[in-house]
C-alpha cells in the first residue's frame, strides 16, 4: 500500500495512528524506575543496550548504596563496574556515570540541570537521555528516538534513516508537541508487543491499514524454525 509523501498528507496520518495507538496502549509509560533526575539520568545511561528490566533489577540496589553524584565521585571505578557489570559495556558505563557526577557537583551544584545544552555537556549524555530527562523530570517536551522509534518510524514510512537526530527532528514536525513524549512511549510498548525487529505481527497490528510496510516485512522468517 501507497501513502502519500507531502507532508500535510503525513501528519493527516500520523494523527491517525496516534488515535489509535493511545487507545491501544493506555498503559504506556517510562519502564525505568526512579525517584529523582539523578537516578533517571544514571538509569538511562545503564539503559543503552540493555533491557528496562535488567537496569531496573540493578537499580534497585544500586540507588539504595548510591544516592548523591558525590557518592559516585567518591567510589572506586572497579567497585561501580562490578555493580553494574550485568548491564553490559559496565566499563564504559562506569566512566561515563563517574564523570557525569564530577561535572554535576562541579558545574551545577551536584543538581541535574534542566536544560539540553546543559545535559549534553555530561559525560555519556546524548539528546536520547537528555530527552528522556527532560520529559521525566522537568516537562520538557522532546522525542526520545532508542530502536523501537527508529524502527518503527521507518517502516511506517515517516522517515528513511536511521540517525537518530535526523529521525527526531524530522518526527518533530509530524507530531503535535503535547505528544512528543508519549509517542516514545507507543512506539516502546507497540515494538515490543507487536511490532517486533525480526517478525512483526502484521496481522495483529492495529494499525496495519496506516503502514506502507504491513505484511511486507520479513516474509521469510514464516519459513524459520
Amino acid at each position: 500500500m501507497k501513502f502519500s509523501k507531502t507532508k500535510t498528507a503525513q501528519k493527516i496520518r500520523m494523527s491517525k495512528i496516534l488515535e489509535i495507538l493511545k487507545k491501544e496502549h493506555l498503559d504506556a509509560r517510562i519502564a525505568l524506575n526512579y525517584s529523582n533526575p539523578f537516578e533517571l539520568l544514571v538509569a538511562t545511561i545503564l539503559s543503552a543496550q540493555c533491557t528496562d528490566e535488567r537496569v531496573n533489577k540493578v537499580t534497585k540496589f544500586l540507588f539504595k548504596k548510591y544516592k548523591t553524584p558525590e557518592d559516585y565521585v567518591l567510589i572506586p571505578i572497579e567497585n561501580l563496574e562490578q555493580d553494574i557489570f550485568s548491564t553490559g559495556f559496565y566499563k564504559n558505563k562506569a566512566k561515563n556515570i563517574k564523570g557525569a557526577a564530577m561535572k554535576l557537583v562541579q558545574d551545577f551544584n551536584s543538581e541535574v540541570p534542566n536544560t539540553m545544552e546543559e545535559l549534553l555537556s555530561l559525560d555519556g549524555v546524548g539528546r536520547k537521555t537528555a530527552n528522556v530527562v527532560l520529559g521525566h523530570c522537568f516537562g520538557v517536551d522532546g522525542i526520545v528516538v532508542d530502536t523501537h522509534v527508529s524502527r518503527l518510524s521507518n517502516r511506517l514510512g515517516f522517515v528513511s534513516t536511521t540517525n537518530a537526530v535526523k529521525i527526531e527532528f524530522e518526527l518533530m514536525e509530524l507530531i503535535p508537541q503535547d505528544d512528543w513524549v508519549m509517542f516514545t512511549h507507543y512506539m516502546i510498548q507497540h515494538g515490543r508487543k507487536i511490532c517486533d525487529a525480526r517478525k512483526p505481527l502484521c496481522e495483529k497490528c492495529v494499525i496495519n491499514h496506516l503502514c506502507p510496510s504491513a505484511f511486507k516485512v520479513n516474509n521469510n522468517n514464516k519459513k524459520r524454525k
